[in-house]
């Protein structure tokens, strides 16, 4: 166990620098990373992907909280915004896991693969939408929440790199559309990882300390560590080349991506 929790420590590590570095949510590595990891430990296939999607929603919670204050002090969340998105999330993180659950743990990782692909290949490019022609509805709102929900609970991860290219699309200033995408990853995660854990309460071949889904030791070992070094890494965010970095982190998942689609097709 000793063991266990350090190597969950050192992934903290990593996804609170890359969080910090990118100003995206460690999803995109701790999912990966956590599904190698379970490999590793013999956790059963049919639910090593589910507990890995789970147990990073469960640390978003956490990292997502103290992001928001940060935020929220320097004024830059639109609250008004942040309602009706965060009332159509709640609902489609709801039913994202319930989604998520119905997959096989291949089909699973397959569609994590196509997505973390889709990442790369808008980080590397740096394709952003142009603004639209009009300020969203309350009720565009809604429904866009409650896409960015759904999809964002099945992959784990806190939403940003989907709302943030939707908010700029909607004509949030850049500074706002990251703050209040830094708010929507709160009911995100908080949604997603309760439901994990409902869903998941008497399932089968889960490991010892498992809460439904989501993998204690996992979940303490990334919020303890990614906590300390996600400052580490908005300091190097601003001395380091934000193009180079983004091109290694595509490369990165290019590769992840390939490995789940290969492995699982073959």
């Amino acid at each position: 166990m000793l063991i266990t929790l350090l190597l969950y420590l050192v992934l903290g590590a990593f996804a609170g620098v890359v969080a910090g570095l990118f100003g995206i949510g460690g999803g995109l590595l701790i999912v990966p990373v956590l599904i190698f990891s379970f490999e590793l430990q013999g956790v059963s296939p049919e639910v090593l992907t589910h507990m890995a999607v789970a147990t990073s929603l469960a640390t978003i919670v956490v990292t997502s909280a103290s992001s928001v204050r940060a935020h929220h002090k320097h004024g830059a969340v639109r609250w008004e915004l942040f309602k009706p998105l965060a009332a159509g999330i709640l609902l489609g993180a709801v039913l994202g896991v319930n989604t998520a659950v119905q997959l096989p743990g291949a089909v699973l990782q397959i569609a994590l693969g196509v997505f973390a692909l889709v990442v790369a290949v808008q980080m590397a490019l740096n394709l952003k939408p142009g603004a639209g022609d009009q300020v969203a509805s309350k009720v565009e709102l809604g429904f866009a929440g409650g896409i960015i929900g759904w999809a964002s609970s099945i992959f784990g991860i806190g939403g940003g790199t989907l709302s943030v290219p939707y908010l700029s699309w909607r004509r949030v200033v850049m500074q706002q559309a990251v703050a209040t995408s830094a708010a929507c990853g709160l009911p995100i995660a908080v949604m997603g990882a309760l439901t994990n854990i409902w869903v998941g309460w008497e399932a089968d071949d889960l490991p010892n300390w498992s809460l439904g889904y989501v993998y204690l030791p996992a979940f303490a070992g990334i919020v303890l560590a990614s906590s300390l070094t996600a400052p580490i890494g908005a300091k190097l965010a601003h001395r380091l080349s934000q193009p180079m970095l983004k091109k290694v982190f595509a490369l990165f998942l290019v590769v992840v991506g390939g490995r789940f689609i290969l492995s699982n097709l073959g």
